[in-house]
């Protein structure tokens, strides 16, 4: 994946949007209902659009706890209220639903995302459960909804799950670029908001030919050191109030970072 050509910047900063709990999952507010989470996400994208930020996905993030197969309604949801704001969407923009690819290149293809992202290969010990996946299933359903210009990213370090696949992560990279045909690999912290380590990133960069993003923990005092060595960041938890996952996004902290990000460019 050529990553100026798709986004027009070096050192892409992808910024979440992370949905309200959604109908159907266990957190979402009846009360509130599904005005209330349009107007949210309304508000995120032009808060993170006002602040500089290169591209968007969006997120389930808060229908916890998370499926391996998500229900109609979180696609519904999510496709309906990204469609509504399709004209005030200005930046190339993802899809990420927790934890079913299936599901996001569905989404995807209905709001005309240009990626998705997903842990697609490997089994896991996993607070949901044993996780295992068939990325070989996900390729050949994109190809069957001609999603085959909707980019795959891998996030090869699972947040808050134990990988039984304890080759090193270099080799599991090396892997997924080899057999699953990997446009971009995501490497993560142990869980949301947790960088990975410098040291970590390097060797799966050394051991692969296509881009190498963060996927977790990259924020205004880490940026610089991180992407000397990534070509690329998803930042979530950094860019909201307080720095709390669930909380709105902040456009100050959104500013901060990519004025960061523009000097290390």
């Amino acid at each position: 994946m050529d990553i100026e050509e798709t986004f027009g910047k070096k050192k892409v900063i992808v910024g979440m949007v992370h949905f309200p709990p959604l109908p159907g999952s266990p957190l979402y507010d009846e009360k509130l209902g599904m005005k209330y989470i349009r107007e949210r996400i309304r508000k995120d994208v032009e808060r993170l659009q006002n602040g500089g930020i290169d591209a968007l996905m969006f997120c389930n993030e808060n229908d916890r706890p998370y499926m391996f197969k998500t229900n109609y309604s979180t696609i519904t949801a999510m496709s309906e209220t990204i469609g509504e704001l399709s004209g005030k969407i200005k930046i190339p923009f993802g899809i990420d639903v927790l934890w079913d690819p299936k599901a996001a290149l569905a989404t995807a293809k209905a709001t005309g995302a240009k990626f998705i992202r997903e842990i697609m290969n490997g089994t896991y010990v996993s607070d949901m459960g044993l996780w295992n996946t068939n990325v070989g299933e996900v390729y050949r359903y994109r190809k069957l909804l001609s999603a085959e210009d909707v980019a795959m990213f891998f996030n090869i370090s699972a947040e808050f799950a134990y990988n039984l696949d304890q080759r090193p992560i270099e080799e599991i990279a090396k892997s997924v670029v080899f057999s699953s045909l990997a446009d971009v690999v995501l490497i993560s912290g142990s869980m949301t908001g947790v960088a990975p380590t410098v040291k970590t990133i390097e060797k799966v960069r050394n051991a692969i030919n296509v881009p190498v993003f963060v996927n977790t923990g990259l924020n205004v005092d880490n940026a610089n050191e991180l992407l000397e060595v990534a070509n690329g960041a998803i930042v979530g938890t950094s860019l909201k109030v307080d720095g709390v996952t669930w909380n709105p996004i902040d456009e100050n902290r959104v500013r901060k970072l990519m004025n960061a990000v523009e000097s290390i460019r």
